[in-house]
């Protein structure tokens, strides 16, 4: 199948919020747009934001894993990682404008305002996950509420838990899918269940893409290409598309959680909305805040650790969580079959030992008895860095080839060691007002 068109037509690979966001800024400006998306809208799902809807719709049913070991959970669906995250919001660093010339903060801020961001009132904060916070107080850590992309007034249903990580059934937290649905609603076409294999180019310009919808080959003409699949699906395409420098090198926010048991706590952690509160140790590089798995998906992590951690899902709805999230070195990367390699560096493995430590303080803190807190496996929680600017694209996101840009965590020069939406948001308003021109 070909697709032509009478004119210019913008096709974007990706739904989440860099893809969303151009695809939306594109469509309200009256340009035609094709978006692309490899997942399904699961929002009309019953399993959407269920166990068994997480493991549908995350690739490789949430076993998607390094060559050393670091899970990666990595959604294939409308709206990409937003469906599964914990609707938390941060600013994009100084570093941006201070190392890369590029200014973010005019963006953010807008986007900012236009979602509402801000934290959670103090009673929705929670009882247990702000007992953590004043016990990191007490060790003079200055714990503050979270930004959240969440408005628990716009549902009449709002109950947030750990589970809000499989995917938000009652509407309060913000996805990408709903700028896509207004990308749409300005005359956007959306194509989803469809896989992109290559960027089609003629010399140092693009002209398409080929691909596979339904097991249907399909190539589509192009003048513009903006590739927003993300930390882990962008390097492949490009890869495959002759990009050899694209996933040489990854960063994923390396995340552990650290728990404890304690007794007489008023109510579960895994009840509450998670992320209600954080810390930044920008001396360490590590962000702190408060989180624990969902109640399924606890036995299922701690296998990993060891043969005796599942034992410890009987006290779960008595655990303390703390997240504790490295801001880490570029190395490892992801090749053309999306084999992806990632560990630590010395430096990093310091880091991580050092907030374990001061994790540990801070529980036993709020009542944690020592001998029970412990580490739970690695994860990598915003894959990023696989197509970084000065590398792979230009500082306008723009690759060696005329008309083929890219727009999502891949383009990130360094980890950001934050919540990393705001900043794509920024990135793609960026974007899109010199498409736009």
């Amino acid at each position: 199948m070909t697709a032509q068109a009478t004119a210019p037509i913008t096709l974007v690979i990706g739904s989440g919020p860099g893809g969303a966001t151009v695809a939306r800024e594109l469509a309200r400006g009256g340009q035609r747009v094709l978006i692309i998306e490899r997942g399904k809208d699961w929002r009309g799902s019953r399993f959407y934001g269920t166990y068994p809807g997480a493991v549908a719709y995350a690739d490789k049913n949430a076993l998607l894993f390094s060559s050393e070991g670091f899970n990666i959970v990595r959604p294939l669906m409308l709206g990409g990682a937003t469906s599964m995250y914990c609707g938390c919001s941060a600013n994009p660093g100084d570093w941006w404008l201070e190392r890369y010339g590029i200014d973010l903060r005019p963006d953010a801020a807008a986007a900012a305002a236009e979602l509402k961001v801000a934290p959670l009132a103090p009673e929705l904060r929670g009882r247990v996950s702000t007992r953590i916070a004043e016990a990191a107080g007490v060790l003079g850590m200055s714990w503050a509420p979270q930004e959240k992309m969440m408005q628990p007034g716009r549902t009449k249903d709002f109950d947030c838990g750990a589970k809000c990580m499989l995917g938000c059934r009652c509407g309060a937290k913000w996805s990408a899918a709903e700028w896509i649905d207004e990308a749409v609603a300005h005359g956007a076409e959306l194509w989803t269940d469809c896989r992109v294999d290559r960027v089609l180019t003629s010399g140092r310009t693009v002209v398409g893409v080929e691909g596979v919808q339904n097991g249907k080959y399909f190539r589509i003409d192009a003048e513009r290409v903006v590739v927003a699949a993300g930390g882990i699906g962008t390097p492949i395409l490009l890869r495959k598309s002759g990009f050899s420098a694209a996933g040489d090198g990854l960063t994923v926010d390396t995340t552990a959680m650290v728990y404890g048991h304690a007794q007489g706590t008023e109510g579960r952690q895994g009840d509450e909305p998670p992320m209600t509160w954080s810390f930044a140790d920008d001396d360490l590089r590590v962000l702190y805040s408060t989180l624990i798995d969902p109640w399924l998906m606890y036995p299922l992590i701690m296998a990993r650790k060891g043969p005796l951690y599942p034992l410890t899902w009987q006290r779960w709805g008595r655990t303390l969580g703390i997240m504790i999230k490295v801001k880490d070195e570029i190395s490892g990367g992801v090749d053309g079959e999306g084999r992806i390699r990632k560990d630590l560096t010395a430096r990093d493995r310091e880091r991580l030992g050092a907030a374990e430590a001061v994790a540990g303080k801070i529980l036993r803190e709020a009542g944690c008895s020592p001998g029970s807190i412990f580490t739970t496996p690695l994860r990598g929680t915003h894959p990023g860095s696989t197509a970084r600017i000065d590398t792979v694209v230009g500082r306008d996101l723009q690759t060696e080839v005329e008309g083929l840009f890219v727009c999502d965590a891949s383009v990130f020069p360094e980890a950001l060691g934050r919540p990393t939406v705001l900043t794509i948001i920024a990135l793609a308003r960026r974007l899109s007002r010199r498409l736009l021109v």
